[in-house]
Formats: C-alpha cells, structure tokens, sequence
C-alpha cells in the first residue's frame, strides 16, 4: 500500500489533474498563438446556442425565452418572425447579431434591421446594424426593445420580433455564394426588472465635449475571442492584439455604475505596400445587452493610425432617457463589450499582415451603488459588476479559468464537499487497490 499516504488536499489534486481537456465546442473558432487573436472561423457562436428557425409570419413565430441564446440563418430576402411572452414591467432587449459568410462581398449599406411590435401590430422600436465603410464581412448587431414605460407597448402579452437583411444588391462574393447566401444568427434576449421605490425619469446633464488623454505606458498581450460569448475580460490598462485582415475580436469590460469608460485603438504601421485602405480599422462599444453606443473607423495609408470612441458619461440609469445614442445606450453597469475589426481590403494594399492593434483603456470615476431592482434580471446578473467580473478583467480570463476550478464550479461543488469527494474517490481507490493486492495473494 505504499504511495496511498499522500493529503486529502493531495488526492483531490491528482483526481483533477487526471481529467482530460474539454475539446472545443462546435462553433467555436480555432485561434493561433497566445496573444495573436487569430481565427479561422468569422464568428463563435454561444456554447449551447437553441437552433431555431423563424417563421415567414406571425401565426408561426417560434417563442423566444429571455435568458437563452439562439442560433439561426436568415435568407437574403424576407422577414423572419420571433414571438415574446412580456409581462407588464419589465424592459425587454433583443439584440441579433448577423453573421455573413467570410468570402462575401458587402456594401457599406449591408446588415439587418430588427423590429418589435405588440400584438396589434403598434411599433415598439426599429433598429439596425450596417457594414459601415470597411466594406469588409463582419459581425452585425441590432437591437431591438420593448419599454413598459412607454405610451405604446406597456401591456402584458405577446410580442413579435422581425428581422431582416438590408441589403444593396450587391451579386457576387468570393465563395460564388452570390447575395441570396444566408447569413448566420444569434440572438440573445434579456429582460430588464423594474425599480422598487421611485425611478430616475430624466436624463443627467450630457457629457462635455472634451476628449480625455489616452492612457499611457508600454501594452501588454490580450488577445481577444471570437464572439459575444466568448470575449476576453479586459480592464483598464494598454493592450495589445494582433489581428489579420477580415478578422473581428471581442473583449468584454466591466462598467460599474458611475464609471466612464474612455477606448482608443491604434492600428501599428508596416513597411509594406502603399496606398490607402478605407475603414480599415473598425472599433465599436457595444453595452451588456450587446446595443451600440458608439462605433468609429479610421482608414489606413501604412502609418499609424488611431480610432478614438467619443467623450461618454457617466454610466446612469437615467441615460435611458437621453436623445444621444452614446449617452442612452449608457444606462445599466455590467459587462461592456469592445468589439475590433480589421477590414478585408487591408490585404490587398498593404499584406496580409498580422497587424498590431494597441487598445488604451481608461475608466474615469468612483464606482457607485446603482439602483434597487425589484426582480431578477434573466439571465441572472447581466445589470451588475462583481469582483470574479474585476478580477477576470485584471487576469485575461475568468475567475478559476484553471481547469479543476471550472470543473468544480461547474459541478456546483463548494471547496469542502469537492475534498469530501476526492477523499471518498481516494478511499474507494485504495480499497480496490487493497483488494487486487488480496487476489494476487492470497496468502498476505
């Protein structure tokens, strides 16, 4: 029986350590090297994504359940309807996020609009998400909502959500799909709980006009993910990436209420070719329940180049009901998402790189209490900074990303019931041990 008198904290340790890698998850992308962000595949999708379908009208609208993400296609032509069962208070948001494929050619005009109705048909909100002028296929994200507290769309029932391409007519791309190829989906709904006790009804005084100075100092490594689900924490700090033509990466950054997040990109420079490159470096700010608050692109003649988000304020709940997009879009804290994208067309002027991207992060203010929510938000926490949430951010990655951590997580074990369990595991062990030894003789 020698080799068995080893710690509890020991056999739980080699327990774990025995457990292979988890294999990727279908959708999820192949990356390069650590700090490259480099992929293969345009877009990685939720592990667990609901495949669903749309249907061509409202009688067939398949129900959408806030708090689960979904995963479809949408043709090039037609609306696809989803349906919603809403209570009466609280805020609903839809956000689609568009996928098209990696060889196909796109106009500044190409995306998908999102709508959302009552059951009467009375519009709830119209939103869309465009290309923009890198001209190059990426990830489109549009949002769509539902507010109680609005004059139309405030009562309990049901509720259709309809998405569409935008398109421009544009025939050929590079795979010989043509326009009518359909694009992927994913779409991820959340519900917003009301307030208990009185609620802001007016927005604060919008930001000024003053751009802060960058944050200084030497970047390090932070390569990003492919996909809403799988953005890398990032914090405050300088951070760097590298990226190749036509990819996009996606960080997430914990925003407590009170804080003003302030991003600039920087795209490096390259000895190679020249020329100018329109939209070739792409930087949005997307907030938790993935809307846009504000997107920037900068063109690109082989020198470096910055893209800076504008002056933001104060994350506040009364945001939501200012006119400015980059003030409104401000109104819940939580986990915002930079969302980065070389264009395609960087390749043919300047090389197929990689390229170096620096993000300068800075985020100004004290955090605040915010608001006492009447319920729970689904899913869970969305509206909410926690410290796993900071300290993934400082990190690169989440609380316990060590594989033995996750596994207990995932299991729901708590730190001594998991030593409960490797104990009885290392007993059982050692009885059978214990018992072959007895087989092979007997006589012992």
């Amino acid at each position: 029986m020698a080799g068995i008198g080893c710690s509890v904290a020991a056999a739980l340790l080699c327990a774990l350590t025995a457990v292979p890698p988890a294999s990727a998850a279908p959708g999820t992308p192949t990356t390069g090297a650590p700090g490259t962000g480099a992929s293969t595949t345009p877009y990685a999708f939720a592990d667990g994504d609901r495949r669903i379908d749309g249907a061509p009208d409202t009688a067939d609208a398949p129900l959408l359940r806030p708090g689960r993400s979904y995963r479809g296609t949408l043709p090039a032509h037609g609306v696809l309807h989803y349906r919603l069962d809403l209570d009466a208070t609280d805020t609903a948001y839809v956000p689609v996020t568009a996928v098209p494929p990696a060889g196909a050619a796109v106009a500044s005009t190409d995306g998908i609009r999102v709508s959302v109705r009552d059951a009467n048909g009375a519009p709830c909100s119209y939103a869309s998400g465009r290309v923009g002028t890198s001209l190059s296929p990426r990830p489109v994200t549009a949002l769509g909502t539902r507010e109680p507290g609005r004059a139309l769309c405030r009562n309990a029932g049901t509720y259709y959500v309809g998405v569409e391409r935008a398109e421009s007519g544009r025939a050929a791309d590079a795979s010989g799909g043509g326009a009518d190829a359909p694009w992927e989906l994913e779409i991820a709904p959340v519900t917003e709980p009301g307030l208990t006790g009185a609620a802001p009804t007016t927005a604060p005084p919008a930001p000024g006009t003053a751009t802060p100075a960058p944050l200084a100092g030497a970047p390090r490594d932070r390569a990003g993910g492919s996909g809403f689900a799988t953005a890398r924490p990032l914090g405050q700090g300088v951070w760097r990436a590298e990226l190749t033509p036509g990819t996009t990466l996606f960080y997430r950054m914990p925003v407590d209420w009170g804080r003003t997040p302030h991003v600039v990109a920087e795209l490096g420079g390259t000895a190679d070719g020249h020329g100018y490159a329109g939209g070739a470096l792409n930087l949005a700010l997307h907030n938790p329940v993935r809307g846009l608050v504000d997107e920037v692109s900068a063109g690109y003649t082989g020198t470096p180049k910055q893209a800076a988000l504008a002056p933001l304020p104060p994350v506040a709940y009364g945001n939501r009901y200012a006119v400015p997009a980059t003030q409104n879009a401000l109104c819940f804290a939580g986990n915002y998402y930079l969302v980065l994208h070389l264009g395609r067309q960087l390749a043919d002027t300047f090389g197929p790189g990689p390229y170096r991207v620096t993000l300068r992060v800075r985020l100004d203010g004290r955090a605040q209490d915010g608001p006492r929510y009447a319920g729970r938000s689904a899913p869970d926490g969305v509206f909410a900074v926690t410290a796993a949430d900071r300290e993934a951010a400082a990190s690169g990655g989440p609380v316990g990303s060590d594989l033995r951590m996750r596994l207990l997580a995932a299991g729901g074990l708590g730190t001594g019931t998991a030593l409960l369990v490797a104990l009885g595991g290392w007993t059982l062990a050692a009885r059978r041990a214990q018992r072959r030894v007895s087989a092979q003789n007997p006589t012992a």
